[in-house]
């Protein structure tokens, strides 16, 4: 299984051009098997057209089992988006094993996107992904999803199968998605034909790219937040400004060469206890949504700060012990009348009031009820409590998910800018006693 990369002989790896010159015969999509010329002379060729795939390695495998040496060829690397996932399945639904008669040898090459990224700059130097608009074989919304997470978490994407004939509205589509989270202004290339006769490179910006000629051929690179374009090369950071004055300057203050940064996986929540120190009036969803982290990081760094001297002026946060979320919910009950918080993705803030007792379990859900409003949670999600206190002003109950989002939340109910005693003395219990909560 041969990748053979953009097609011309100079950009084929040595080990892929004897494998093809070894081979007695050759199998592929017949455009991509006449990138090959002088090297077919003599050989068998097997030629298939567009979506005859498994016809391909059908016919690949047949050859190999009356005892010939076969290239299954692909452009670019055969085993992204190419014909070696494929391969390998036809293999194992006939029975074919690794230890059998028939060898396989898988040989890379260059993909697409490295060497279209090659042609416009350095656009690749830092987190990229890689996603395919092509819906023949997977489900729009999974590639939409991907297309979310993927400009969600500022990565460099690389679009394979952008547009065909047929499929016109992908792009726009997938246009649209990054737009939620990317400027309109950010670089964009997109590359045809990369290295070969018909090579075509347009450089335009987001909010412009869909009205741009775009084809199957094509290979469309959307840069993230730091992607600039300087003197028609498209240029995404490795990330040494964050470390180095000018780049090429002196060490910045703060950091040490050679190690994490002061903004990495250990010194990030003193970070963000700074942030809240110098931001006072900000609520805890203001800061969770600063640093587009979950609110369970967000305590977790005020309560890891507490307890390493680090405090955060008049803002305590504490973990519940594992396990004991559901007891927190049956002391809550007894704290009266309450405020409970449920925010929407989209952004919708809802606030109730209500009295603790009209809380009821039934299975996974935890229901509140009255004759106004009924609130029904998914409590199967929630895997962590936290008691929070904000100076003379909060007393509040987080339940957060796997991931550190917040399910819900509670918060005692101020009357007059004061909270009601025996609420307030029932949170200190649960406060000074987090494992036990009861």
């Amino acid at each position: 299984m041969v990748g053979f990369g953009p097609g011309a002989e100079e950009h084929m790896t040595l080990r892929a051009r004897r494998a093809i010159e070894e081979a007695q015969v050759v199998v592929g999509y017949s455009p991509y098997i006449k990138l090959l010329g002088g090297l077919l002379e003599g050989k068998e060729i097997i030629g298939k057209a567009m979506s005859q795939e498994i016809d391909r390695c059908l016919a690949a495998y047949e050859q190999a089992r009356k005892g010939k040496l076969v290239a299954l060829i692909s452009s670019g690397d055969i085993g992204i988006y190419g014909m070696a996932g494929l391969a390998f399945e036809v293999l194992l639904q006939s029975g074919w094993t690794p230890d059998r008669d028939i060898q396989v040898e898988t040989i890379p090459g260059s993909t697409a996107l490295s060497t279209c990224a090659a042609l416009v700059g350095a656009p690749l130097s830092h987190d990229f992904c890689s996603i395919s608009l092509s819906d023949l074989l997977t489900p729009w919304p999974v590639i939409a999803r991907r297309l979310e997470a993927a400009a969600r978490g500022d990565f460099v994407v690389a679009l394979y199968n952008p547009k065909s004939g047929r499929r016109t509205q992908h792009i726009l589509q997938a246009r649209n998605i990054l737009l939620r989270y990317r400027k309109p202004e950010t670089p964009v290339a997109i590359v045809k034909s990369a290295y070969r006769k018909q090579q075509d490179i347009q450089i335009v910006t987001l909010d412009k790219m869909a009205e741009s000629e775009i084809g199957m051929l094509s290979t469309v690179l959307i840069g993230n937040s730091s992607t600039y374009l300087w003197q028609g090369l498209m240029l995404t950071p490795r990330g040494y400004d964050n470390k180095y004055a000018d780049v090429i300057g002196g060490i910045k203050q703060g950091e040490k060469p050679g190690r994490s940064l002061s903004m990495g996986l250990d010194g990030w929540k003193g970070y963000v206890r700074q942030y809240i120190r110098d931001n006072a009036y900000h609520s805890l969803r203001d800061v969770a949504r600063y640093f587009d982290a979950p609110m369970g990081e967000i305590l977790s760094a005020i309560e890891e700060g507490a307890a390493a001297g680090d405090e955060v002026s008049n803002l305590r946060a504490v973990a519940v012990a594992l396990g004991r979320e559901t007891t927190l919910v049956e002391t809550i009950k007894e704290w009266g009348r309450v405020r409970v918080i449920v925010s929407s993705e989209a952004g919708a803030v809802t606030e109730l009031l209500i009295d603790g007792l009209q809380f009821t379990r039934r299975g996974d859900w935890l229901n509140i009820e009255n004759e106004n409003f009924h609130l029904h949670v998914d409590w199967s999600r929630v895997r962590q409590g936290w008691l929070v206190r904000r100076g003379d002003s909060l007393r509040s109950a987080y339940f957060t998910d796997l991931a550190g989002e917040t399910v819900f939340n509670l918060s005692l109910v101020r009357k007059d800018g004061r909270f009601d005693a025996d609420a307030e003395q029932r949170f200190i219990q649960c406060w000074q006693d987090p494992a036990r909560v009861q």
